[in-house]
């Protein structure tokens, strides 16, 4: 059984003679790029050979000759469809105008094609082809083979579009298509940090696909396009080159064919461009001519992406014993003489993509092998094939070949093999320097060390802006995201680069940040505990406070009928002892996490029952100054304050006051507790809210209650040192005064979690004042001096005063 397996060559030109037309039971199409039609001529070479008028590739023509090695070994082969003979037939793809009647003639058999018969008649054997090279020359006859479902198996073709199987459905490749060659780049220029980069391409499908898919990839990197040209035959390079040198572009990337790149890199070495990072795509980065150039090595570093060379067992011995003979047959109105290529020519010349031609061809014998439902000893050739049979059959193939698992995905692209990363050494050769895989998680290896950079040994920089450092901000310049300014960020801001590089963002609230941050440091929350030392020595104090109060008070109760207890005010001092214990309570509220309660009574009893003390004080000192003053001068007055109990009516008429300001105060706005996030950067400190609007009423009648009091004080400065109370109060009243205008003072500047502890020292300081300088000498007299505590002592004390006043 006889397979035609159909190649059809590419190029310009033509080589066509016997060797390249082989009948079996089943045909394969080829399609090389042995001649490029309308290229620019290329340097004197033993790659080129000069057919007429067009340029003969030595690379193509070695595909060419693998594909008859591959046809030739299945033959030989026992395990792969045996019985069964593959035949091909080969063509040279000169332009699109000429060699689509030999497409036709291939699909058409020895019976030629009529546009206008409706008979579907075809006698051709062809059930796949190999080829094209070019993704151009794909697109210009796949659609031909896909309207009949015939298996297209490209080993050059990369552009994306190739992937739609709603456009291609027949299509396959054994090379990885365009966004694998990009992503491998784009993860190159971000392994080395290069941002800052040029494209240069051409205007083919290859090309323009290749930088659209650059384009879209980089869109979420921090790479730049920072220059893009489209070459041509027409392109000034010294404008090209000029244009990248102001740019300050360290880095370009070159996507195109190998003869564009056969012509941009001569004249980049004419021109002395130097100290450059070239990024090969494996279109050329195997080619074998251009690293041995006189004056490559100035041009800088020329980094690559390849399909791996593979080398394939026996083929060497299969150039070694070919037969070139010259049979200038006539195609596309071309002739060729090839007596001047030889094997040796052949052998050397560039081996990329010679394994995607090799393994194509075992893909389709495969697919057959199963169609055909091949055995160890024979096939069914009872079975009538077609090309559709073929094609459903590849979409399942998987098989070894060379150590290599041979698999399409869903799209006909191939699951299988891997990226090499090349540089052009001093030797003039491709020096494999790292590996990139797609099987799993991608993952990009170099080894920097085989890397001859031009950069002193160092690796090469290509950016528009230095790197920001950490906590600063980028500042865009221009329409390029790499071009920027960098801005440190504030007190209280940050930047996190992998959210918004080009903002600093505020911290919240519970946070903090110092300048130059890179991250929001969450706030210390302080308050003053309970078991904070100083606030166990306040709380002590506070406690003997109530202490001694108490016992001052037993004190005055066992001598209550005395002098010294009478003119101390009797009972009312019992009044005002139990007010400064009521008042210290305030005290224990200042320690402790703040809640509404704690804030409630931190002034509460602090306002209403020290504005009793006061009250009595102010009565007190009234009644001094009256009795010496006032009584002989308008006795009547006297009188009714004795007869209705002025005193009292006074301290309870302020008492009410007070507490009927403090009810509505704490009613319409009560205290609440507050995270107070302003005072400082680092910290909260959590404190009480009181709107100081309200509370200034209650604050201004203990403000006029001291004022009348030390008024009263000292109106009776010279009476009797005994009678003398009023200066006895008028030292609280200094004492008092100048402990709250300490704690204003404080409290304007400071605003840190102790000022809770100042407010209670304060309060516990006025406490005492009155305690140790009002009540302490008296009890002292009771005490120890109490001779001084008789009827007699006091009333020589009147007599005198009087004496004297009069």
């Amino acid at each position: 059984m006889l397979v035609f397996l159909e190649c059809v060559l590419f190029g310009g030109g033509s080589v066509r003679a016997s060797e390249f037309h082989q009948e079996g039971d089943v045909v394969i199409g080829g399609i090389f790029n042995i001649h490029q039609d309308d290229q620019p001529q290329s340097f004197s070479t033993p790659q080129v050979v000069q057919c007429s008028s067009k340029e003969f590739y030595v690379s193509s023509y070695r595909r060419l000759q693998l594909m008859r090695f591959a046809i030739e070994e299945i033959n030989n082969s026992s395990s792969l469809l045996p019985g069964v003979t593959l035949g091909f037939n080969i063509f040279d793809h000169c332009s699109d105008t000429q060699n689509l009647p030999g497409i036709f003639h291939l699909l058409s058999g020895k019976d030629p094609i009529n546009p206008w018969t409706t008979a579907r008649h075809n006698s051709s054997k062809i059930i796949a082809v190999v080829g094209a090279f070019t993704s151009a020359v794909t697109r210009t006859v796949a659609p031909v083979f896909m309207t009949h479902l015939i298996p297209m198996i490209s080993y050059g073709a990369s552009s994306s579009i190739f992937s739609l199987k709603h456009i291609y459905p027949s299509f396959f490749r054994t090379l990885h298509p365009n966004k694998d060659v990009v992503e491998v780049i784009v993860q190159m220029l971000l392994y080395f940090k290069w941002y800052w980069v040029a494209f240069l391409y051409v205007d083919d499908d290859y090309s323009n696909d290749g930088r659209a898919v650059f384009m879209k990839m980089i869109q979420d990197t921090d790479i730049c396009m920072a220059y893009t040209r489209k070459l041509d035959e027409n392109t000034k390079y010294h404008q090209v080159f000029q244009q990248i040198e102001n740019q300050r572009i360290q880095v370009f990337i070159v996507y195109a064919a190998e003869w564009t790149v056969e012509k941009l890199i001569p004249a980049a070495i004419e021109m002395n461009v130097t100290n450059k990072t070239w990024i090969a795509v494996d279109a050329w980065a195997l080619n074998k001519k251009l690293p041995k150039m006189p004056g490559i090595r100035s041009i800088g570093t020329v980094l690559g992406v390849a399909e791996p060379v593979i080398t394939i067992p026996g083929f060497h011995e299969f150039i070694s014993t070919l037969q070139i003979v010259n049979q200038p047959g006539e195609f596309c109105n071309q002739f060729c003489n090839c007596s001047d290529l030889s094997p040796g020519d052949i052998s050397s010349a560039e081996n990329s993509f010679n394994f995607p031609v090799y393994a194509a061809i075992y893909a389709i014998a495969h697919a057959l092998n199963n169609t055909l439902q091949c055995g160890d000893e024979k096939c069914n050739k009872n079975i009538t094939l077609f090309p559709h049979m073929i094609l459903s059959e590849l979409k399942k193939t998987k098989f070894t070949l060379l150590n290599h698992t041979i698999q399409f995905d869903q799209n006909g692209d191939p699951r299988f093999g891997h990226f090499n990363i090349i540089t052009w050494n001093s030797s003039g050769e491709a020096e494999t320097v790292g590996l990139y895989t797609f099987q799993s998680a991608p993952h990009l290896s170099i080894n920097e060390s085989k890397i001859q950079w031009h950069a002193k040994g160092q690796v090469p920089s290509s950016l528009c802006s230095q790197k920001c450092q950490p906590g600063y901000r980028k500042s865009p310049e221009g329409v390029h995201k790499c071009c920027f300014q960098c801005v440190e960020c504030q007190k209280g801001e940050y930047n996190n680069i992998s959210v918004d590089p080009y903002r600093c963002l505020p911290c919240g609230e519970s946070e903090w940040a110092p300048e130059r941050s890179t991250s929001c440091i969450q706030r210390s929350v302080e308050f003053v505990p309970f078991e904070d030392p100083v606030a166990i020595v306040i709380m002590a104090g506070t406690v003997v406070l109530v202490g001694l109060s108490v016992l001052t008070a037993v004190l005055f109760g066992l001598n209550y009928n005395t002098p010294v207890v009478k003119s101390a005010g009797g009972p009312m001092c019992f009044l005002i002892l139990s007010c400064l214990c009521l008042s210290s309570i305030s005290v224990f509220f200042y320690f402790g996490e703040p809640t509404f309660a704690s804030c409630m009574l931190r002034f509460l009893p602090f306002l209403l029952f020290f504005t009793i003390c006061l009250a009595c004080f102010v009565v007190r000192s009234f009644q001094i100054v009256c009795i010496f003053k006032i009584s002989a001068r308008y006795p009547s007055l006297h009188k009714l304050w004795l007869k209705y109990y002025g005193q009292w009516l006074v301290v309870l008429t302020i008492f009410m006051l007070q507490g009927i300001i403090i009810l509505i105060t704490h009613t319409s706005a009560p205290p609440q507790p507050r995270s107070d996030t302003s005072s400082y950067k680092d910290k909260i400190i959590l404190r009480c809210s009181y709107d100081l609007k309200l509370y200034s009423v209650s604050v201004a009648l203990v403000f006029l209650l001291c004022f009348l009091c030390f008024v009263f004080s000292y109106m009776g400065k010279d009476l009797p040192k005994n009678y003398n109370e009023a200066k006895a109060i008028t030292f609280c009243l200094l004492l008092l005064t100048m402990t709250w205008i300490i704690f204003a003072t404080i409290f304007i500047l400071y605003k840190g979690r102790h000022i809770q502890t100042i407010n209670a020292v304060t309060i516990l300081a006025s406490l005492y004042a009155f305690l140790l300088w009002y009540f302490c000498p008296k009890s002292f007299i009771i005490i120890f001096q109490a001779e001084k505590n008789t009827q007699q002592h006091f009333q020589g004390l009147i007599q005198a005063y009087i004496k004297t006043n009069n």
